[in-house]
C-alpha cells in the first residue's frame, strides 16, 4: 500500500495515536493500519522507543512465521495535570501518557482568580511529590471551565457564579506561576478528548460527549480531531431554545435547555416539591446528587422531578445527534456521576428511536466511566494530545 503520510510529524502522530488506541500492536500491523511503508514505521517506532514514549512488551501469537514484537505506550514517560474550574468545586487529575488517572482530588471552588493562580501553582508541585513523579516528566497544565473560552487569554463569558473570571489573563498568569505550558478550554470539549485518549477509542469513531454539570454542553470529536467551530466554542447545546417564551437564561437567550432541564432548576423544582436536599446553601451539584439518590431509591417526588429534567436533556441529545451524526454519544460530567442511570434510558429511547439518521446505522449511547472527574481528566488529555500527537484544530 502506498504511503498516505510523508511528513515526519504526521507519521509520528498517526503511529502514536494508533498504538494508544490499540493498547498493543506490532510494527507490521502499524504499517497495515497506517498505509505507511515498513521502513517508515520502523524509523518512527525507533525514535519513539529512544524517547521512551513506547516500549516493546513481548511477542504476539505466531501466524506461521516469526512471532511479531508488540508495542505499547509507556505510561510513565510523561504526565499532564488537568484542572476543572467549577462554581461548586475545583477538580484536579494527574494523568499519565496512557490517559490513566494517577491521582485525583478536589478542593472548594476557587472564586478569586488571583488566589486560584497561587493555589493551582502549589497543587502542581504537591501533586508530583505525592505521586512520586519527576518534575521534568510533567509536560503541561490543562485548565477547563464552563462557557466560551479565549485560548490566548481566558474565560470570555461565564455563569453568574464565575463572573470574576471573565477577561482575567489566566493562561499568562498560570504560565508565569508554574513555568509550564498551559492550555485553556471548555469543560465539555475536554471531556470528548479525555474519552478519546483514555478509553482507547479509534480515530474512525465520531464522538459526541454530552456534558452535564452546572450547565449543559457538548464536546465533539471526529477523525481524532476536535470540532471547535469558528471561535472554538462549538457544542453549546444547553443554550438551544426549546421554549421561545421561556425563562431568561444567563446567556441572554430565553427558554434554553439549561434553564428548563439543568441541575440548578431541577434542584429548585425538587425543593418546591418538598424533597429534602439538605441546607438551602448547599452547592448545586451536591444537592442534585442528593436528589438523584432519592430518585434512585424510588422516592416519587424526586423521581418525577428528575424524569422531567431527563426529557429536556433528551431533547438536547436528540438535537445534537441530528446535527453531528455521531457513532457514539456519551453522557458525562458530574451530574451524570450519580444520576446517569436515570437519564440514560430516557436519552437512549429518544435518540435511537427518533433521530433523523436512525435508518442509516446504529448509534451507541452510554455513560462515561470517569464520573465527576471527566472534565479534569479531559484537561490533562488535551495537554497529552497537543504535545505528543498534535492535530489541527487544537487550541493555540
Amino acid at each position: 500500500m502506498a504511503s498516505v503520510a510523508t511528513h515526519p510529524t504526521q507519521s509520528r502522530t498517526m503511529i502514536l495515536d494508533i498504538i494508544r488506541a490499540s493498547r498493543m500492536i506490532s510494527r507490521v500491523e502499524l504499517a497495515q493500519a497506517t498505509g505507511l511503508t515498513q521502513a517508515t514505521v520502523s524509523n518512527v517506532v525507533r525514535r519513539l522507543l529512544e524517547d521512551g514514549f513506547v516500549v516493546e512488551v513481548g511477542r504476539g501469537a505466531s501466524t506461521g512465521g516469526k512471532p511479531r514484537t508488540l508495542l505499547r505506550i509507556e505510561p510513565t514517560a510523561r504526565y499532564a495535570l488537568g484542572v476543572q474550574l467549577g462554581a461548586d468545586a475545583t477538580t484536579f487529575v494527574l494523568a499519565d501518557l496512557g490517559g490513566a488517572t494517577v491521582s485525583r482530588w478536589r478542593r472548594p471552588a476557587l472564586t478569586d482568580p488571583r488566589e486560584a493562580v497561587d493555589v493551582i501553582g502549589t497543587e502542581v508541585d504537591g501533586s508530583l511529590e505525592r505521586a512520586g513523579v519527576p518534575r521534568d516528566r510533567l509536560i503541561g497544565l490543562g485548565v477547563v471551565a464552563p462557557g466560551p473560552q479565549l485560548a490566548a487569554s481566558g474565560i470570555a463569558l461565564a455563569p453568574p457564579a464565575m463572573t470574576a473570571w471573565v477577561d482575567f489573563p489566566l493562561r499568562a498568569r498560570l504560565e508565569d506561576r508554574t513555568g509550564l505550558p498551559v492550555l485553556l478550554d471548555n469543560d465539555a470539549t475536554a471531556t470528548a478528548v479525555g474519552l478519546y485518549w483514555a478509553d482507547g477509542i479509534t480515530a474512525t469513531t465520531t464522538i459526541a460527549a454530552l456534558f452535564m454539570g452546572q450547565g449543559i454542553g457538548a464536546g465533539l470529536l471526529s477523525g481524532g480531531q476536535v470540532y471547535r467551530g469558528a471561535t472554538s466554542n462549538a457544542g453549546e447545546i444547553g443554550h438551544v431554545t426549546v421554549d421561545v417564551d421561556g425563562p431568561l437564561c444567563w446567556c441572554g437567550n430565553r427558554g434554553c435547555v439549561e434553564m428548563l432541564g439543568g441541575t440548578a432548576v431541577t434542584v429548585e423544582r425538587a425543593r418546591a416539591a418538598g424533597v429534602d436536599l439538605g441546607p438551602q446553601d448547599r452547592p448545586t451539584l451536591a444537592a442534585f446528587g442528593a436528589l438523584a439518590r432519592r430518585a434512585l431509591a424510588g422516592e416519587p417526588a424526586a423521581l418525577e422531578v428528575v424524569e422531567r429534567s431527563a426529557r429536556f436533556v433528551a431533547v438536547a441529545a436528540h438535537t445534537l445527534v441530528n446535527v453531528v451524526d455521531p457513532d457514539l454519544l456519551v453522557l458525562t460530567g458530574p451530574a451524570f456521576a450519580v444520576a446517569g442511570p436515570l437519564y440514560l434510558p430516557v436519552v437512549t429511547e429518544v435518540v435511537t428511536g427518533t433521530r433523523f439518521a436512525r435508518g442509516s446505522g446504529p448509534i451507541e449511547v452510554r455513560l462515561s466511566t470517569h464520573g465527576p472527574e471527566s472534565a479534569a481528566l479531559g484537561a490533562a488529555a488535551l495537554v497529552l494530545q497537543a504535545e505528543l500527537a498534535p492535530r489541527g484544530g487544537d487550541p493555540a
